[in-house]
């Protein structure tokens, strides 16, 4: 059985003991170190080795933002699951943009936090049921009122991106250059008017494409889209 090496960020010590609780009771996963700041957690990472950090979005010395934004910059492997109170979309799209594979509101169920945490350690993304409704639809009024058509190849890269993969990863997942992906990148943000990441995100929840699983026809095509 493949274990889920899960590091807790949170500044509050109860959220923290229960957090470890909770996921030491699962035979897929082990905690194995728990941070109370920001600088803390990107620290550990680098000395432990996670697979997963759930990391708190408000912390003292560097919040769950500024610590996606490093990990993902340092530890591209590294999957964030941004754990919050903050029931609001700017948050939600901060976190995403910043790198988070995931978001889960603290009043969610504990069932709820395990399975977001196996679904970003496949690699996949993850947003709570309460908040999915805000990235539904288009990236933007003109991409979805256009009807602008992505190649199979642009929307495997779409897709790849909104799950929180990077341009290099992407890369050696369906074997061509990184230059390649970014030409791909390129084409399908001006098809879709896209102005960012968060919108490549939003479009592919709108599709359902946030899943383990490729768009239909994605991964069959191996020559230029």
């Amino acid at each position: 059985m493949n274990v889920t090496r899960v590091l807790l960020a949170d500044d509050h010590p109860v959220v923290r003991e229960g957090l470890k609780g909770l996921l030491a009771g699962e035979p897929d996963m082990a905690v194995v170190g728990a941070a109370e700041d920001g600088p803390t957690a990107v620290a550990l990472a680098g000395q432990l080795d996670p697979d997963v950090a759930v990391v708190d979005v408000s912390m003292p010395g560097l919040n769950g933002a500024q610590v996606a934004t490093r990990l993902r910059a340092e530890r591209p492997d590294l999957r964030v699951l941004a754990l919050t109170v903050h029931e609001d979309v700017g948050y939600l799209r901060l976190l995403l943009g910043a790198g988070a594979s995931g978001y889960v509101l603290k009043r969610t169920a504990a069932a709820e936090l395990v399975r977001a945490v196996r679904v970003v350690a496949g690699g996949g993304r993850y947003v709570d049921p309460a908040m999915a409704h805000l990235l539904v639809g288009g990236p933007t009024r003109s991409a979805g009122e256009t009807g602008a058509a992505l190649s199979e190849r642009e929307a495997e890269v779409v897709r790849l991106i909104a799950l929180g993969y990077s341009n290099k990863e992407i890369a050696a997942r369906i074997t061509v250059s990184v230059k390649t992906i970014e030409t791909y990148k390129s084409r399908a943000m001006e098809k879709l008017e896209c102005r960012g990441r968060v919108d490549l995100v939003r479009y592919a929840a709108g599709r359902g494409w946030l899943t383990a699983d490729p768009p239909a026809g994605a991964e069959q095509r191996t020559g230029p889209g």
